[in-house]
């Protein structure tokens, strides 16, 4: 597939990474000559240095036979006119743009990308997205993957295996009938640096990190067999008042059940923070300060968040304030190499941005009727809801551990807004929604299970 990415900044490189690992057809924008030449180097796409919202650039990277554009340019309103310059004159057929503003996100504008209007196929938002990601790990304390399905009745929750865990020595076929009522399923493997779908006779091990498919009434449960202490999040302390740091405290103070604090170092943002904040203390300081973490009472938080501008600031904080007794850090890191290095720091969870923007638009790139598509470990596996048609090899087969391919693992089915788990009795039926777990080398074969064929058009 040929893809136009607008701007090369640190989304833009993001995504011109992975889409380049997977071999579709590259060419980057940018008004910045060094940066063009930089990411021709690192990713190995084309570049064109211009601006991406004229007619001439476009044309002359290509525009008339694109299958997708991204705008990730610094502006919303450049992003904007640059998918209405792409579908004017260019009829690209899909259009991604990446806009923060919170004004334009309003539901109450929602008219402004329909066709007739903004003909934008899909909106990215990293804040919004980093911000969800936020609120899903406070919601489910001991997993420091959180990923959910079917209006939240459904999660993947990334979760660590301690050496106490009831799970071990257990093959995952038999966890099911060691605890019939748990509504859970292990779809996923990370052990070492490799990530893997594991098959029915598979144990978990110490240190592994366990994907476990999980519903909304079993988590509380679940919980408590990887991580018997586990207890709510109650107090918050998120340094960085920007638009990621506002978003997660204005949604916490709607739960009321948490108590927020937000550390600042800009004067101007922090008032902008206590203005749209009700009941959220923001203090103005350095939140590399050893007191100004002691007043904003990191050394009792439950889980201290950082979401500065700068990923080796939001790692030392991490650092620091595990040092003054935080039970848990996540840190905001956009470097690749960074994250690598976020465990020898002993921070819990890294909030990649980059990575839940690629998330979104691998939707848009993966062939069959596929709903959503989640990005973990880098790109090294995916989770993929899609929907069984008529045409799908998968009719009237069971999906349990044994019956899918090499790589894949079925992670549940939804039908009738009910959520099940395969078992070698549970045969796929046509409109299945069906959630699957798969390594990288395994995308084509699940592009075949959703695939459609000539009738459905």
């Amino acid at each position: 597939m040929r893809v136009i990415i607008c701007g090369a900044g640190r989304v833009g490189q993001g995504i011109a990474r992975r889409l380049a690992h997977e071999h579709h057809d590259i060419i980057m924008i940018d008004e910045n000559h060094d940066l063009i030449e930089q990411v021709q180097i690192d990713f190995d796409v084309r570049g064109v240095v211009g601006h991406a919202g004229h007619p001439d650039v476009l044309r002359a990277a290509g525009a008339d036979a694109t299958d997708m554009l991204i705008a990730v340019t610094h502006f919303d309103e450049i992003n904007m006119v640059i998918c209405q310059v792409a579908d004017t004159l260019f009829s690209v057929p899909t259009k991604i743009a990446r806009v923060r503003a919170q004004a334009y996100l309003d539901p109450r504008n929602a008219e402004l990308f329909s066709k007739s209007a903004l003909p934008i196929d899909l909106i990215i938002s990293p804040e919004i997205e980093v911000g969800e990601a936020i609120l899903r790990r406070i919601r489910a304390p001991s997993a420091t993957t959180s990923i959910s399905f079917h209006d939240g009745e459904l999660q993947i929750l990334g979760m660590k295996v301690r050496d106490d865990s009831p799970l071990l020595e257990t093959s995952l076929d038999q966890i099911s009938g060691i605890f019939p009522d748990l509504g859970a399923r292990v779809v996923g493997i990370t052990r070492g640096n490799s990530i893997f779908a594991p098959r029915g006779n598979d144990q978990l091990q110490p240190g592994d990190m366990a994907y476990v498919a999980v519903t909304r009434r079993s988590t509380p449960r679940l919980n408590k067999l990887f991580s018997r202490d586990v207890e709510d999040h109650k107090r918050v302390v998120i340094i960085g008042g920007g638009n990621v740091g506002t978003y997660v405290a204005s949604q916490l103070e709607r739960d009321g059940r948490v108590r927020v604090r937000i550390v600042e170092s800009d004067a101007a943002k922090a008032d902008l923070a206590v203005s749209s904040l009700k009941q959220t203390i923001v203090i103005h300081g350095d939140g590399l300060a050893r007191d100004v973490l002691e007043e904003a009472g990191a050394d009792q938080a439950d889980i201290v968040i950082a979401v500065t501008n700068d990923d080796k600031t939001n790692m030392l904080i991490g650092k620091l304030a595990k040092q003054l007794g935080a039970k848990k850090t996540h840190a905001l890191v956009n470097d690749y190499e960074l994250i690598a290095i976020s465990q020898d720091l002993d921070i819990d969870a890294v909030l990649d941005p980059r990575a839940l923007s690629v998330s979104k638009i691998l939707t848009k790139l993966r062939r069959g009727r596929i709903l959503s598509v989640q990005s973990l470990q880098d790109g090294a596996a995916e989770i993929a809801e899609g929907v069984t048609l008529d045409s799908s090899p998968l009719l009237g087969k069971p999906v349990d551990y044994a019956n899918l391919p090499d790589g894949v693992t079925a992670a549940a089915i939804i039908r009738d807004d009910e959520v099940l788990f395969p078992d070698a009795r549970t045969l796929v039926e046509t409109d299945d929604r069906l959630l699957l777990f798969y390594e990288n080398s395994a995308t084509r074969k699940v592009e075949q299970f959703f695939r459609v064929s000539a009738d459905f058009f």
